[in-house]
């Protein structure tokens, strides 16, 4: 029996980028949707996660997950619904989270670790919610402050790219921990979203003031942990304000993806010396057969109405190109979700 009669859009990677993405680095293609196999799923996607660490996979070379390859479907973790089933875990009907990649369906072995599907429950929380803080940035977030930042009641956390995905969930996890939290976001509305609805004690607008001088009003006895989505500039400004002991956890650089030219590294990095502070990198896959004490924790907190999550949703894989581009144009204004299909 054919798993669905109709055919599969895909998005494809057409050349490694040079520099920001462009159109030409894509291509869209269709191919029929085959027949399920003994032991597989067919997964109609209808959420997908864009996600900065994306353009690191489109990259020739070494790295933690290895690249897309040349002709490729785009790398995507996502939201789906189970339209066919020959395996025993999944049953139609079931709401799965794995990567599923751009395109409108994923046809695979069940226990395929290249989707590592699992149940999701959309009682539990909206589905957009498992691609944000209850989903992959959610989980970096929370393993990444709590296992690598370790903070302290009372003590000050920093965290760039504030309103984005990972650091709105940061910031209010650090709050749950008792600490004093300060963001650091771009524009008015950003700030003032995550000190008046997430709960910040205060956000740093790095377009229209000097983070230095943000820094020293606001972490007036240093930062004893920093959560760094962005590099370049701003890494270097708050290595100048650590505390003794701090600790910095490197999620990303996201002001250096695009980059042409070498990733520009910390020229303050004899301030870890200085305050005897550590430097630390955070890959979430790491922490995968604990991901259900992170999702536990931060689901109670929902239900409790003490935790919010914003997404910046966008319509139609066709837009996939440009809605990339939103995370390095500073567009995106919380988690950015591409939309591929309805829930029906």
């Amino acid at each position: 029996m054919t798993a669905v009669t109709t055919d599969n859009r895909q998005v494809r990677l057409a050349a490694r980028p040079v520099g920001m993405p462009k159109p030409t680095d894509w291509k869209l293609t269709s191919e029929p949707v085959r027949e399920i196999a003994d032991g597989e799923i067919a997964v109609k996607a209808l959420y997908l996660s864009l996600d900065p660490a994306m353009r690191g996979w489109m990259n020739e070379g070494k790295s933690y997950i290895r690249p897309v390859a040349i002709d490729e479907v785009m790398r995507a973790g996502g939201i789906g619904k189970v339209v066919a089933s020959k395996s025993s875990k999944f049953a139609v009907g079931d709401y799965v989270s794995g990567t599923i990649g751009v395109q409108q369906f994923w046809i695979g072995q069940a226990d395929d670790e290249a989707g590592a599907f699992y149940k999701v429950d959309p009682k539990m929380a909206p589905l957009p919610k498992y691609l944000n803080a209850l989903g992959m940035p959610g989980m970096t977030a929370y393993f990444g402050l709590l296992d690598v930042g370790q903070p302290k009641a009372g003590e000050t956390v920093v965290v760039s790219g504030a309103a984005g995905a990972v650091g709105q969930t940061v910031g209010q996890i650090a709050k749950h921990k008792g600490c004093r939290v300060v963001g650091i976001a771009g524009g008015k509305d950003k700030c003032d979203f995550v000190v008046n609805e997430l709960g910040f004690d205060a956000c740093i607008d790095y377009k229209n003031e000097s983070v230095r001088e943000g820094l020293k009003t606001h972490c007036p006895k240093g930062v004893d942990v920093y959560f760094d989505n962005v590099g370049g500039e701003i890494l270097d400004h708050v290595l100048a304000k650590l505390a003794m002991k701090a600790r910095i956890v490197i999620c990303g650089a996201i002001s250096q993806y695009n980059n042409t030219t070498p990733v520009k590294g910390p020229a303050n990095y004899m301030s870890l010396l200085v305050n005897r502070a550590r430097m630390e990198g955070i890959v979430v896959f790491d922490y995968a057969d604990r991901y259900h004490l992170g999702v536990a924790e931060m689901a109670k907190w929902m239900k409790e109405g003490t935790f919010k999550t914003r997404e910046d949703i966008v319509q139609g894989i066709d837009k996939f190109p440009e809605a990339l581009l939103m995370l390095f144009e500073g567009k995106n204004f919380g988690k950015l979700i591409l939309q591929v299909a309805d829930d029906n």
